[in-house]
């Protein structure tokens, strides 16, 4: 059974930030020294990617690990409750349901997810650069 009220839920969920974090603000600062211009958390397709070249159809979505479920099927059982399990479960079929919208309607999109940038983090960033560079 879920062991937190509904309130206690909303105080947690509320410290954490959904934009504008530095994790975001680092790789955002380092693609522009590279050069490149785009936008960010761009709220005009599904999904809001973090990183967009609209013109170009192109989004890129930084996932963080826990919060997009990287492996989930191997952590859930470690959740304390049944309310994160399920929204973890939501955040990924939302995810999936994403991506399939936005290359069905003809976007190119990179997922890069948090464990591979904190352990290579200038070769995600070139990655991301030779992406949004591509024709």
């Amino acid at each position: 059974m879920d062991n937190l009220t509904k309130e206690e839920r909303h105080w947690n969920m509320s410290r954490v930030r959904a934009s504008g974090t530095e994790f975001e603000k680092t790789i955002f600062k380092e693609l522009r020294a590279r050069g490149l211009s785009f936008q960010t958390n761009y709220t005009r397709v599904i999904g809001k990617p973090d990183i967009a070249k609209p013109k170009e159809k192109k989004a890129i979505f930084l996932h963080s690990d826990f919060w997009h479920g990287w492996q989930f099927p191997r952590w859930q059982k470690k959740l304390p409750n049944r309310f994160w399990r399920e929204k973890i479960r939501k955040n990924r079929a939302r995810d999936r349901k994403v991506l399939r919208i936005l290359r069905g309607s003809g976007w190119r999109v990179m997922v890069v997810w948090e464990h591979s940038l904190k352990r290579n983090q200038e070769s995600c960033v070139e990655k991301m650069a030779e992406f949004l560079r591509s024709s």
